[in-house]
């Protein structure tokens, strides 16, 4: 955690949140440097001063957690929410429903599935889409250049074997 506090600082003396590329970079820091917030599950894009925040995260919390970390950052004109908080479906406090080991090689499947898809198809950009899959629901997070290529990734997605349904976060990222 003591490199994410450092690259905060150096970004912080170092103006470096003034580009869009510092801004997305010093937002990426904040993420790193903060428990609550896992920054492997979100993606920051940003595009003059105006922050896209996708994935899905644990908790309401470790959502409005990123978005006030974004909001505060140096030169962020605004924030997108594309964010998807996954809820427990037991009456527990973890963040996701237990599964059973098939379960979870079952999710496995069904995400490698859906992602070779999506690489495999000339109209999807598939290197720009994650995909996730929780009790054979699918959630695709990412940009996309058109919205024919957003309605092909749910198509591909929903076509693919043992999913229930597709949750998608696609940007459409502007020309």
């Amino acid at each position: 955690m003591s490199l994410a506090v450092l690259a905060v600082g150096l970004c912080l003396v170092t103006s470096c949140a003034l580009t869009d590329t510092g801004i997305t970079t010093t937002v990426k820091a904040k993420f790193l440097a903060n428990e609550l917030v896992k920054s492997s599950q979100l993606e920051v894009a940003t595009k003059d001063g105006v922050v896209t925040l996708t994935g899905n995260v644990d908790s309401e919390a470790a959502k409005n957690k990123a978005i006030e970390l974004a909001k505060a950052t140096t030169g962020v004109k605004s924030v997108v929410d594309m964010i998807s908080a996954r809820m427990a479906s037991g009456g527990g406090d973890a963040p996701e429903p237990d599964r059973s080991l098939g379960e979870t090689i079952t999710d496995a499947g069904i995400t490698m599935s859906v992602k070779t898809q999506l690489l495999d198809d000339p109209l999807v950009k598939g290197l720009e889409i994650d995909v996730d899959t929780r009790d054979a629901i699918v959630f695709l997070t990412g940009s996309v250049g058109t919205d024919a290529e957003k309605e092909k990734a749910i198509q591909l997605a929903k076509g693919t074997k043992g999913v229930l349904e597709v949750k998608a976060n696609l940007t459409l990222l502007k020309s």
